[in-house]
């Protein structure tokens, strides 16, 4: 395997025929792998009255069900691994519901996969050996961090391993050691932004070409105003945790026109998010994806949530998928954090001191979304009391969820109460 990657690799601009060729094989071994190695497979196979030999072509995979994160949090936590971990290089975990993320495994090979499709997106988004790139993705659990890096030097890029926060310090050294590259949240890049304005660091004199910006929904507004800002070239990169972490599609610079899968990695379709039935391409819907090289956690027919479309390759063979601006669930994406809103509400159903009424409002502090809690108190409690349930939450919320929330324990009545489905959510971001 080579450690520099020196141009395109040959499947990105390969023939449809030869990547759906590959495509199917890689299929048939990965619903073979996943069916006698993993139990929990085996019993959704099996209960659906499906076999993997009953994939003859890549239409055939419809006959085979869902993978729900539900069913990775069931497992947890590591029910769905195709290894006992002595044989495994590494985990990662997202943030879960309280006290259960959801854990993925990775084994050698899983890693220099994960670190070849990384050095293939970051090609795609302008960069080439040789190059400093600046990683303020957070380093840990979260797949960002180590997801960047192996990627970065696998092209032959110098990393800067900086991680998230420390704001000021993050500007000096873009400052001192003139990255080339960016791998950041498209929010906390903005946040950067308005650090170098306020050092006097202007977009001419910024050193960095181009942005590598994912891990939140973020539009085409927000990259003009980016471009603008700072002088780069900004492109989305797309990944779940569960799939591999970043590096599952890319932007290419060149044409900026959503983002190229790499197929033959990760199989995607588009289905009903209703229904489950798969639509063709060009149609809206929910994307779900089907893992073709993972060892340690193979997924089949993944449902990610995220609605989108497909749409044929531009600057390369494989197809793109239209920017990720929706999801067909409740989960919030705050600072590049998962949050649902059942997360807060079992954390406020712990405390005596709070009602079960609560709204959960989304706003802006120049770049960075913030987040307020709403909770009402339970009738009688006093000022001093609402007052320390308050502190209480604000400090759960940053320690099993990671973000910071403002928590305003009112008084009762003061949340307004919903005629059927609540609404939990007040979205002031645009306003």
């Amino acid at each position: 395997m080579n450690t520099h990657h020196t141009g395109l690799h040959p499947i990105e601009t390969a023939s449809i025929d030869e990547i759906r060729a590959t495509q199917l094989a890689r299929m048939k071994q990965t619903l073979l792998h996943a069916y006698t190695r993993i139990p929990h497979y085996k019993q959704r196979f099996d209960a659906a009255g499906v076999h993997p030999d009953d994939l003859k072509d890549l239409a055939d995979l419809a006959k085979f069900p869902f993978l729900v994160k539900d069913d990775l949090r069931q497992n947890y936590p590591f029910g769905m691994f195709a290894y006992p971990t002595e044989q495994l290089a590494r985990i990662h975990a997202s943030s879960g519901t309280t006290g259960k993320p959801t854990v993925v495994g990775y084994t050698k090979n899983d890693i220099e996969m994960w670190s070849d499709v990384m050095a293939r997106s970051i090609y795609a988004s302008g960069a080439r050996p040789g190059m400093k790139v600046h990683i303020a993705y957070g380093y840990g659990l979260f797949t960002g961090g180590l997801g960047a890096h192996f990627g970065v030097e696998r092209l032959g890029c110098m990393a800067i391993p900086m991680s998230g926060g420390q704001t000021e310090k993050q500007v000096q050294l873009i400052q001192d050691f003139q990255p080339d590259v960016i791998m950041v949240t498209p929010s906390y890049m903005l946040a950067l932004a308005d650090e170098m304005d306020r050092v006097g660091l202007s977009a001419e004199d910024c050193s960095i070409k181009y942005g590598i910006f994912g891990a939140e929904p973020w539009t085409n507004e927000m990259r003009t105003s980016i471009e603008r800002r700072t002088g780069l070239s900004a492109v989305d990169i797309y990944g779940l945790s569960e799939v591999i972490g970043p590096g599952v599609a890319n932007e290419c610079v060149e044409t900026k026109d959503g983002l190229h899968i790499w197929e033959d990695h990760f199989y995607p379709e588009i289905v009903d998010p209703e229904t489950g039935a798969v639509l063709p391409d060009g149609e809206f819907g929910e994307l779900v994806f089907t893992s073709l090289t993972k060892e340690a956690l193979p997924i089949i027919r993944y449902r990610t949530r995220d609605l989108t479309r497909l749409l044929p390759g531009t600057a390369r063979s494989m197809r793109r998928m239209e920017k990720v601006t929706g999801r067909s669930d409740d989960m919030l994406i705050i600072r590049g954090v998962n949050l649902f809103p059942t997360q807060i509400e079992e954390l406020i159903l712990k405390d005596p001191r709070l009602a079960p009424h609560y709204q959960l409002e989304l706003g802006r502090k120049g770049p960075l979304d913030t987040l307020t809690v709403r909770v009402e108190g339970t009738p009688g409690a006093d000022a001093d009391t609402r007052t320390a349930a308050a502190a209480d939450l604000t400090h759960h919320i940053k320690s099993f969820i990671g973000i910071s929330a403002k928590v305003d324990v009112v008084a009762e009545g003061a949340v307004e109460r919903s005629v059927g489905k609540a609404k939990r959510v007040v979205d002031r971001r645009n306003e």
